[in-house]
């Protein structure tokens, strides 16, 4: 009603304003015009608004910048009351992260317009000088409305540069805080002193009876209040659970049990059922208890003070779990053929029991830490804990460091004795756990807690990627992937060879390289005090955007483009085959011209799905007008035959002055046409020999095309005859024969054309057309027979008697004696 209201007065004070203006003198009117200097300035203003539309991005662009700058503002205040608390940190980095890649998206969508409007100005040019006629008031008009557009887009873009700025400083200074957080809590010294492990002793009555009434009131309210919310997500954590063991039971565990069944595992085998054997409980089981936290939490079984506990139980609990299974996997005391370290049993069953001690010391370490945090525990408890623990871990490893756990030499792995460990790896242990003893009491708790912790979590994560990557390694290597269930259930299914499956067990090792890695640098990262949302912000950074110069790619970007450039040349082959098998082959089109659509629709169908791939790789084509120039000098110098070859096919396949399957002649070669390519075409000889000719010597040079309107053609036959036939005569038998020999055309009828004569002969030539020039060779070799045959039935050619026996003896005879040994010839008899 107010908004009605509103309308109306404001309709009203238009309609008399109006009535105002007309209702004035000429002069009044004139020094109506003649507005203060600010009331004009307040009128461009208003005429500068007007140059975008309302909802155009360069008028909403204040908008967002103030809302940038308002959330820049809350942060930096945040931030000088509060830099203890990491959790709040890395929410302010995120949002600040969020905030510049919007500030970026903006900028980018609206620079390009300040090109174009600069390409308009340009094209319009300059304003007249003075003595040059004038131009027309639209010209004028446009050229004012686009230099005003040129400068609040310049404007808004220097703003957003300078909020970009601001942002990114600010974001810096959140990291630095951070990291200084984190480096004085990690250096944080603490006097240990008998008293205060005695007032630590004496508060874990009280603070034990407070977490005792804490657990008791969640459990009696959620058994009262949440009995079936509580069920419920047990029971869908199970579900799931239980399905996607299932699932990766099916998968891998054919590979598992059929490792488990061989004698003497080869090496693959070994690292390939030790790595799927801690990955595939561990995953199932982080899965139950990610997804118990989610439902409690989603059904608000769990209070916001018993959350933190919870949660640091359930992380314990996945800790312990996947230590067992991944010394399980590495000592093995029950089967020794498949320990992957050559320890004796009594070795491997010890180490197996030192890792899962201090996995346990550190799990309860952490949720007792997270206890305290959430009771708001005296200090001296907290660090009397964490002493504890991380002297227990120091002896641990001083322990291990004196044991004797390798296999003895000559004996197996069930022998009573042992050898001590190789002297590095006994000084590395030493080191480590006199290390955190000493920083334990010397008063650094932190330190020697972050150690024990790290070789834990980071070691167990370190020695499952390397397993995981030695069992990527065995499978990719030749003719191993074969030997898998999956490589033979892939030959048995598709019939693949031996090639087809190497290539694949190459892939295989790839992914599971990617696999290794993507699982376990962020569980590393997160031990090393990095939070999720960094980690997520710095996998987003990576895989969404990244900035070389002006150019924006992305890994998502790249693989997606790849994918539709794939996709597209897939298609294109498809839409080859259809084309030509249904729709040219079904109409009768002569094949030089399929081969030339075809090979047309290929070259345009990779070329759209190439410039499809860059733009969905997020690269700007018009960012690579400097790269163009600069490939223009080398095409023009080093590509130029290149080029002048790329230009001559396309020119072969338009024009098509020869096709596929013709017979041309150049000035090197003769033979059928069998592929034209946009750089080379290919000619096989009448001897098999395939030559490559580039295109501009078929565009430059004379080529012969015997089959190019139609396949008819002239063939000549040179015949000779004795000087003592009657030329007439022999020109009207050729004229018959050739007329009566299968395969000639009798329109055009033959020619018999009498060339020369000499005394011992006479020289014809027999001129013929056939209605295939392919099948010359043919009717050739049968015009020759009949002019053969008939020249012996004419008498043209006289058979010769040979001399008697005798004779021919006494003249071979006479040939081989020596001249001067008979030379009187006469006397023989």
């Amino acid at each position: 009603m107010k908004r009605f209201i509103a309308t109306i007065m404001l309709g009203l004070g238009l309609v008399t304003g109006v009535s105002s203006l007309l209702s004035l003198p000429p002069e009044s009117a004139f020094a109506q015009d003649q507005a203060p200097a600010k009331d004009q300035g307040q009128t461009q203003a208003q005429s500068q608004d007007a140059l975008f539309a309302p909802d155009d991005p360069i008028n909403q662009a204040p908008k967002l910048i103030a809302k940038g700058q308002k959330q820049i503002d809350s942060i930096t205040a945040a931030i000088s009351k509060n830099t203890e608390n990491d959790r709040d940190l890395i929410n302010y980095k995120s949002q600040l992260d969020d905030l510049t890649g919007e500030i970026l998206a903006y900028r980018a969508s609206i620079a390009p317009r300040a090109d174009d409007i600069a390409a308009r100005l340009k094209e319009i040019g300059d304003p007249p000088k003075d003595g040059q006629p004038p131009e027309a008031a639209e010209v004028t008009q446009q050229r004012n409305k686009l230099n005003g557009q040129k400068t609040q887009i310049a404007s808004v873009l220097g703003q957003l540069d300078d909020l970009s700025k601001a942002t990114g400083d600010l974001s810096a200074k959140v990291t630095a805080l951070r990291r200084d957080l984190f480096t004085r809590q990690l250096l944080a010294h603490t006097e240990i002193s008998l008293d205060r492990v005695t007032s630590a002793v004496q508060s874990i009555g009280p603070e034990t009876q407070r977490f005792t009434d804490l657990i008791d009131g969640w459990i009696s309210f959620a058994w009262r209040f949440k009995k079936v919310q509580l069920a419920s997500a047990f029971l869908l954590s199970l579900a799931l659970a239980f399905g996607m063991r299932i699932t990766l039971s099916r998968i891998f565990g054919p590979i598992i049990e059929r490792g488990r069944l061989e004698e003497n595992p080869s090496y693959m085998s070994r690292f390939s059922v030790a790595f799927w054997v801690t990955i595939m409980p561990t995953m199932a089981f982080s899965f139950f208890l990610a997804s118990s936290f989610f439902f409690l939490d989603t059904f608000n079984v769990m209070r916001p003070d018993i959350a933190p506990i919870i949660g640091s139980l359930f992380s314990f609990l996945g800790l312990v779990y996947f230590v067992r299974c991944l010394g399980h996997a590495l000592f093995n005391p029950e089967a020794p053929k498949w320990r992957l370290v050559r320890l004796s049993d009594k070795g491997a069953r010890h180490l197996q029991n030192a890792l899962i001690a201090m996995s346990v010391i550190n799990g309860l370490d952490y949720v007792l830490g997270s206890v305290t945090e959430t009771l708001g525990s005296p200090v001296d408890l907290t660090v009397l804990k964490s002493f504890i623990s991380s002297t227990l871990v120091g002896c641990i490893l001083l322990a291990v460091s004196f044991a004797r756990p390798l296999v003895p030499k000559g004996k197996d792995a069930s022998a009573s004795g042992g050898r001590p460990w190789h002297r590095h790896t006994s000084i590395a242990l030493r080191l480590f756990g006199i290390g955190i003893i000493l920083a334990s009491f010397t008063g650094f708790v932190g330190l020697a807690r972050f150690i024990a912790t790290q070789i834990i979590l980071t070691g167990g994560v370190i020695a499952t990627m390397y397993i995981g990557i030695r069992s990527g390694k065995a499978v990719s290597e030749r003719d191993r992937f074969a030997e898998t269930i999956i490589g033979r259930a892939l030959q048995r299914r598709y019939n693949m060879g031996a090639v087809a499956l190497d290539q694949i067990g190459i892939a295989a090792g790839l992914l599971i390289y990617i696999f290794a890695l993507v699982l376990g640098i962020p569980l590393i990262l997160i031990t090393w005090g990095f939070q999720p949302p960094d980690i997520q912000t710095w996998f987003y950074n990576l895989f969404i955007e990244i900035n070389i110069g002006g150019i924006r790619i992305s890994i998502v970007g790249i693989i997606s483009g790849i994918a539709i450039f794939l996709i597209g040349v897939v298609f294109t082959r498809w839409f080859e085959k259809w084309l030509d098998g249904n729709v040219m082959a079904r109409s009768q089109v002569d094949p030089g011209v399929r081969n030339s659509v075809k090979t047309s629709v290929g070259y345009f169908g990779a070329i759209v799905a190439g410039i499809m791939g860059l733009s969905a790789a997020g690269i700007n084509l018009s960012s690579l007008a400097l790269v163009a120039g600069a490939l223009s000098v080398g095409i023009g110098f080093g590509l130029q035959n290149i080029i002048s070859n790329f230009v001559s096919g396309l020119i072969l396949l338009m024009e098509r002055p020869f096709k596929v399957g013709d017979w041309v002649a150049t000035g090197t070669s003769e033979g059928f046409v069998r592929r034209i390519s946009v750089r080379a075409t290919e000619i096989e000889t009448f001897q098999r020999q395939s030559i490559i000719v580039p295109n501009s010597q078929l565009i430059n040079a004379s080529v012969g095309n015997w089959t190019h309107r139609n396949k008819l053609g002239r063939i000549d036959v040179a015949v000779t005859a004795k000087s003592f036939c009657d030329p007439r005569n022999v020109v009207a038998v050729l004229k018959d024969v050739a007329s009566s020999t299968q395969g000639v055309l009798r329109n055009p009828e033959p020619v018999v054309v009498f060339k020369d004569f000499t005394d011992a002969e006479l020289q014809f030539e027999v001129r013929v057309y056939v209605a295939d020039i392919l099948s010359g060779l043919s009717v050739r070799n049968e015009l020759r027979l009949s002019i053969f045959e008939r020249f012996k039935k004419e008498g043209i050619i006289r058979e010769e008697t040979p001399p008697p026996v005798e004779e021919q003896a006494e003249e071979i005879e006479e040939k081989s004696l020596p001249e001067d040994a008979n030379p009187d010839k006469s006397k023989l008899s």
